[in-house]
């Protein structure tokens, strides 16, 4: 899949439209253990195998905003952008749900639909998207969240 290119004046039209979901992504020990000592966020649950086997996740797990930070990967080359993009910009999240832990090393894939789409001047949108990351063979999304994004057109 790729991003579908519109005139900025249609962009508004596909608002509501939902995208194939991404490719699968594997949160595995490695990456945990990463963002572990990128952010010093070092709790047990994410990166001590022993002890998480005796929680009842079973074992270690993703940290929530390392599914959350993510979301850029998740979702490339999906979406709709208006032509003459020369840069997308993470504008933010609203309404960010952490709703079932990731297990190390199962993978996840996000799903969007385009929410709104505001023109905050000729170059730039402001677009919103309902992003929900699926964990491979659960029934409950890793999260839900407002994804925002500012495209710049030249």
């Amino acid at each position: 899949m790729s991003v579908t290119v519109v005139p900025k004046e249609q962009l508004k039209d596909y608002i509501g439209t939902k995208q194939e979901p991404g490719d699968w992504v594997t949160l595995d020990q490695d990456r945990i253990n990463t963002f572990a000592d990128c952010t010093e966020d070092h709790q047990f649950i994410h990166i001590d195998e022993e002890k998480a086997a005796q929680t009842p996740f079973g074992g270690t797990i993703a940290h929530g905003f390392l599914t959350l930070s993510m979301l850029p990967k998740l979702l490339e080359n999906r979406g709709i952008a208006p032509e003459n993009v020369v840069m997308g910009i993470n504008y933010g999240s609203d309404k960010v749900r952490f709703l079932t832990p990731v297990r190390a090393g199962k993978r996840v894939r996000a799903h969007t639909e385009l929410m709104d789409v505001q023109q905050k001047d000729d170059n730039r949108f402001l677009l919103k998207s309902q992003v929900s990351v699926e964990i491979e063979g659960e029934e409950t999304p890793a999260l839900v969240a407002e994804f925002l994004t500012m495209l710049v057109c030249a």
